[in-house]
């Protein structure tokens, strides 16, 4: 007699493993109805939970849910644990929208920056108390005034690194002590004032390029975010506080071309080449803290001695070593 498999309530995602039977309450974190070879409809989506991303697919399946206004939501899931090509997906059963009589636990679905915001914020703040140029300090003490509350709590992006509650208070404390270091170590050519205050400043205008759950999670691009995008708003918010504080052209003028050229070059989302040396070191800071984030993330699904599925961001697989 064959033996039947144990179902597991609300097991994380990051633990599920091929040939699990799962049921539970789950991010619908994107997802799309679809049209298979064989012309039936298909739901392909991602799942999330404080773990982790999971794929997931529901075949022969047509609606409700997958509409663009569920992701971010809540939805219960059964389904089973499969592997394809090498990655770990869910295919479901049943899937539906979650409901508050369900009662399922927020804490545990919702992933959150590995930090303690209270103390990252207050290093932030202590680097920015450190800016010795008066002009730059002003500017950058008055947009992370602006600013705090959501720098805090939003992530950093809407997929592919630190896109988890606290992301960009994350990314961006890592990227300030980074900047902080290598300006001690080029001070013949860094500005470490004009640096530090880039890179504080380079995404505060995510708050403005996304929508958000109620969870606080990304959801999808507002229409500044696909109009303008964060590097254009960041840019012209820096030109308004920088009259508005009385900030000499010049230091306004480096501080926006900082913000508008970070992606580093044109096919990355940049609207200009980096120009000066503070502007292209930080190209170099967030992309570095970027593809570090991505190795984080992906490395604990891969076992050691193995290679990754190709991962989109970095257009390659990468390698667990031992």
């Amino acid at each position: 007699m064959k033996e039947s498999i144990v179902m597991e309530y609300n097991k994380q995602l990051s633990q599920m493993v091929p040939g699990d039977r799962v049921e539970g309450f789950y991010i619908l974190k994107e997802g799309t109805i679809k049209t298979s070879n064989s012309g039936k409809p298909f739901l392909s989506a991602t799942l999330s939970d404080r773990s982790g991303n999971l794929d997931l697919k529901a075949w022969d399946y047509s609606g409700p849910v997958g509409a663009p206004e569920d992701a971010g939501k809540v939805v219960k899931v059964r389904g089973d644990v499969t592997e394809y090509r090498g990655t770990t997906q869910l295919t479901a059963s049943n899937i539906r929208m979650a409901t508050a009589e369900d009662g399922y636990d927020v804490s545990a679905l919702v992933p959150t920056a590995p930090i303690d915001r209270d103390e990252t914020l207050e290093a932030v703040q202590t680097l920015v108390r450190s800016l010795e140029d008066p002009d730059y300090r002003q500017v950058a003490q008055t947009m992370l005034s602006r600013h705090l509350e959501t720098f805090r709590g939003i992530p950093a992006a809407k997929s592919v690194h630190h896109s988890f509650l606290s992301g960009l208070l994350m990314h961006t404390a890592n990227m300030l002590r980074l900047a902080d270091f290598l300006a001690g170590l080029y001070p013949q050519i860094i500005d470490r004032s004009l640096l530090l205050t880039g890179t504080l400043l380079h995404d505060f205008a995510k708050e403005r390029e996304f929508t958000f759950s109620q969870l606080g999670m990304v959801t999808d691009y507002s229409r500044k975010g696909q109009l303008l995008g964060h590097l254009v708003m960041g840019a012209q918010e820096i030109a308004q506080v920088a009259a508005e504080l009385g900030t000499p052209e010049e230091k306004s003028l480096l501080l926006q071309h900082m913000v508008l050229s970070h992606h580093g070059e044109p096919e990355f989302g940049a609207a200009v080449r980096p120009m000066f040396a503070e502007a292209e070191l930080l190209s170099y800071i967030d992309l570095v803290d970027s593809r570090m984030e991505i190795y984080a993330e992906t490395l604990p699904a891969v076992p050691a001695g193995s290679f990754s599925s190709r991962i989109f961001a970095l257009d390659k697989r990468i390698y667990h070593h031992e």
